[in-house]
């Protein structure tokens, strides 16, 4: 999952940002209101974590444009403005959730785990594929029943392609997923990651397609042969 943070507070934003990272999502932080419009129209996010009282550009009015724009993105609003009519307004702005700070971070990813599946539309979203089940409330995979311990980007890189089967995503499509826009990253990670998926559930598990990506096929029929 790709995550829009936006907040200028770095002490605040840096702790979110950590839990975030150890929870297995990816992460994208500015922190300016400008720089939100501009990532929201650059980039594809799944959830968007936005602070109202910005620099450049109030949050509202980010929240605002993106909904006047036809974003479905969901947005969870993390503001210190904590009167009912200023809850309302940002609901009524296009906000999915609002939450007052101070907050305690477990009820915050509490709730990005409730607009996650609010915005697959399904309350229960666990990927099922041949001999593999990933479950992402548990952030969990298991391989022919038998539990698997995978890391970190290990895990989103699986996820990614799970919910993607069937269809090539580029090399530079999953190194996105996984490290945001400033890579960083040495040319062979992305190859490390998918050995040590192969190695940890079964070799064919992500076709590599020469010159264009990878991919995991569609899982054939439950009652082929």
């Amino acid at each position: 999952m790709r995550i829009l943070l936006v907040e200028d507070d770095e002490l605040l934003g840096a702790g979110i940002r950590d839990a975030l990272d150890r929870s297995r999502r990816t992460v994208e932080w500015v922190t300016d209101g400008r720089q939100a419009q501009a990532a929201l129209r650059g980039g594809e996010f799944d959830l968007v974590l936005l602070d109202l009282g910005l620099p450049g550009m109030d949050g509202i009015d980010v929240l605002r444009s993106l909904r006047a724009g036809g974003g479905k993105i969901p947005v969870l609003v993390l503001s210190a403005r904590d009167t009912p009519p200023q809850r309302v307004l940002g609901l009524d702005a296009g906000a999915d959730d609002y939450l007052v700070k101070p907050f305690d971070v477990d009820e915050l990813l509490a709730r990005v785990r409730a607009l996650e599946r609010r915005g697959r539309g399904a309350a229960v979203n666990v990927i099922e594929h041949g001999p593999l089940r990933l479950d992402p409330a548990l952030r969990s995979v298991t391989c022919e029943g038998r539990a698997v311990t995978l890391q970190r980007r290990e895990y989103m890189l699986l996820e990614k392609l799970l919910q993607s089967a069937g269809q090539v995503l580029s090399r530079a499509q999953l190194e996105e997923s996984l490290y945001g826009w400033d890579g960083g990253t040495e040319s062979n990670t992305l190859d490390v990651h998918i050995h040590h998926l192969r190695r940890k559930l079964y070799p064919e598990v992500i076709r590599t397609v020469r010159g264009v990506g990878f991919v995991i096929d569609p899982a054939p029929p439950a009652n082929a042969d």
